[in-house]
């Protein structure tokens, strides 16, 4: 079986351009309260014997992609080129594993794991609307599945001139999806990734998506003969931006020759269609892949393949260098939010605001409060726990895409927990909405917003929603399945939360 030749086939993904919304197989959610459905099965999908991964971090203790836990004791570890250690890496990197899954189905061992990291640079724009910003000319966008370092309190906290260094995927447009975003260091390289065009041999200047490099003093990496080329994917790495506004390159890489991977047996790839003819011709991280009568559909089915949709695809590369996919699931972002403390935990699910979530191997777990666990799990939560839970509605119930621990919080200083719920509204009788299964509250002292963050009276709020609009709530639990809003804000149901 022909494999994937090039050096940079450890990172195919960087080579895509691919888009970051979600896709099918979202249905109607269970009752909020009943309570959660069995745990999903492990996964029976992974890189069988030897094989690459790509995907992003979901959890530590070693390493967790794509829900498998890959041993990385005996590992080489490279972040941006430089030998790294397992402690550089965080939740939401995305990163490409070469190595083996056991035969559970869950655990494995990596014989290297590499992370590249897309941009690094100052926020030239924000545009609020949208959820993206710019840098050195490349948009970001942030949708739900987007992690915040620790050190960031989120999109509406970013800044103008603000360094930031950004992990995720290429869209289709050029444009970045943010997995995690970072404070940039001034002690490290700015990065810009992308395609070369407007070639300028003489000036010895390229350009990616509009950025003007210059490349002149650059040591050059993986190049053909014939050098860099219009059409190339390049990750460059500046010491600065000059007067007329280049960036000032000390090492441009080529990402487009092949090594030998003939040894591997499979390809585990997570990204979004970025060229779609049919369902059995389309792109997925810059690399075709091909469906046949075979093939098992997760969340989805053949009928939900489309441009843009995100997806991850495991199978066997042909003799032509195309993946043919054994097993696709579709990867809708998260649509609902919950912030509060848990009421209860057990082995498979927790209950946060009266509502019951339930979590599977890929479920992302970080640990922001001041525990501070590494190796945090399902089982290190307790009742009482403040928690931050990004979800999507599935046919089973609610499943959790990402749990965050974090210490409670008291904005008002009255004595109780702040929480926040975003969420379809099951039913509405003004001054009280339901959503999600959560009875949710109205006064004289609630502050009302439209989609665009515009104040409204209580009146004009209640007018605008019905069954189905989704808004976002902020306020108190007052008892249990209850909560006083001090906020409400209607959202645009077809833009992913940050």
């Amino acid at each position: 079986m022909t494999k994937i030749t090039r050096k940079s086939g450890l990172i195919i993904f960087l080579t895509a351009l691919l888009s970051g919304c979600g896709g099918g197989g979202s249905g109607d959610a269970a009752p909020a309260l009943a309570p959660a459905p069995a745990p999903a099965a492990p996964p029976t999908t992974g890189i069988e014997g030897s094989g690459v991964a790509l995907g992003t971090i979901s959890g530590f203790g070693s390493v967790i992609v794509n829900g498998v836990r890959y041993n990385t004791d005996s590992a080489q570890i490279t972040i941006d080129g430089e030998d790294a250690l397992e402690s550089d890496l965080s939740i939401g990197d995305v990163v490409v594993v070469i190595g083996s899954i056991d035969d559970d189905g869950v655990n494995g061992t990596a014989e290297s794991v590499r992370l590249d990291h897309l941009l690094e640079g100052p926020i030239a724009s924000i545009d609020t609307a949208a959820n993206t910003f710019v840098v050195f000319g490349q948009t970001v966008l942030v949708d739900g599945d987007t992690v915040f370092d620790d050190g960031l309190a989120g999109f509406d906290a970013l800044a103008v001139d603000q360094r930031v260094e950004v992990s995720g995927f290429f869209g289709s447009d050029g444009s970045i999806i943010a997995t995690r975003i970072e404070e940039g260091d001034v002690n490290d390289d700015l990065e810009l990734s992308g395609i070369v065009s407007a070639l300028d041999t003489g000036a010895s200047t390229f350009e990616i998506n509009g950025q003007v490099v210059d490349f002149s003093a650059a040591v050059l990496e993986d190049f053909p003969a014939d050098g860099i080329a219009d059409g190339l994917f390049v990750e460059v790495y500046a010491s600065g931006i000059d007067s007329n506004d280049r960036l000032t390159a000390t090492r441009v890489e080529n990402y487009d020759e092949f090594d030998d991977f003939d040894d591997f047996d499979e390809l585990e790839i997570e990204g979004v269609v970025s060229r779609f003819a049919s369902a059995t011709d389309f792109d997925v991280a810059g690399l075709p892949v091909t469906t046949t009568s075979d093939t098992e559909f997760e969340n989805g089915s053949a009928s939900d393949l489309a441009l843009d949709v995100r997806l991850e695809v495991e199978g066997e590369l042909d003799d032509s260098g195309v993946l043919v996919a054994d097993d696709i699931e579709f990867l809708a972002p998260p649509d609902v939010e919950l912030e509060g403390p848990v009421e209860a935990v057990d082995s498979t699910s927790l209950t946060v605001l009266g509502v019951a979530i339930f979590v599977d191997g890929r479920t992302s777990f970080e640990d922001n409060s001041d525990s501070d666990v590494t190796s945090f799990g399902l089982d290190d939560i307790r009742v009482g726990d403040y928690v931050e839970v990004r979800a999507v509605e599935t046919n089973a119930g609610l499943l959790a895409r990402r749990i965050e621990r974090d210490d409670a919080e008291d904005d008002d200083n009255d004595g109780n927990d702040d929480t926040s719920l975003t969420g379809t509204v099951d039913s509405v009788m003004e001054p009280t909405l339901v959503v999600l299964g959560v009875t949710i509250e109205t006064d004289a002292q609630t502050e009302f917003f439209d989609d665009d963050g515009l104040s409204i009276t209580a009146a004009e709020f209640f007018a605008a929603i019905s069954p189905g609009s989704v808004v976002e709530v902020e306020g108190e639990t007052i008892s249990a399945g209850v909560i006083l809003a001090e906020e409400i804000e209607l959202e645009d149901a077809d833009e992913d939360d940050d």
